[in-house]
């Protein structure tokens, strides 16, 4: 329950606007670092420089986009914590599609329901994938009952039979 080894929600806003933000500027320095590369003109020395000069303007708006988005996220996560008083999976959806609908509201309400749509989804498809990785690796730390463990003492095993048990001899047969 990973839910209740987070920060509470006042400083989970700065943790995860933090989280964000160095997410953010090291996706941001791997994308840029190639893009800069990539489009830089030919030769050794101007295509690192193209790609320095790049990771340089253009990392540090993508991790403060990163930071804006997650300071959002988790700012209606917790209002939507705080409203329903309770903390599941549809706070997270909700919380995608609202933060998506909010950061392009200033392109009009066709912009605002694709994103309110895209972040949604996205949210759902990661709690989807979170509580089946929580289900199949909870199989693993399910309690064995005591028909079903096998006795750790040798002695404890039923006598064998003195003809064998039946699988031995038919399988030349």
């Amino acid at each position: 329950m990973e839910e209740y080894a987070r920060e509470p929600c006042p400083w989970r806003i700065i943790d995860d606007c933090g989280g964000a933000f160095a997410m953010g500027g090291i996706g941001g320095s791997v994308f840029h670092s190639i893009k800069g590369f990539r489009n830089a003109p030919s030769g050794h020395y101007r295509r690192l420089m193209g790609s320095l000069i790049a990771v340089k303007e253009k990392a540090p708006i993508t991790a403060g986009n990163f930071a804006v988005w997650g300071g959002m996220f988790s700012a209606i996560d917790c209002s939507l914590v705080y409203i329903r008083k309770k903390e599941d999976p549809w706070n997270s959806i909700t919380s995608g599609a609202l933060t998506g609908a909010l950061l392009s509201i200033r392109n009009g309400p066709g912009a605002m329901v694709g994103s309110a749509i895209i972040g949604g989804t996205l949210l759902a498809l990661i709690e989807g994938i979170s509580i089946m990785m929580t289900r199949m690796s909870a199989e693993q730390f399910r309690n064995v009952g005591p028909l079903e463990q096998p006795p750790d003492d040798p002695s404890q095993l039923p006598p064998k039979s003195i003809f064998g048990s039946g699988s031995e001899t038919t399988q030349y047969q």
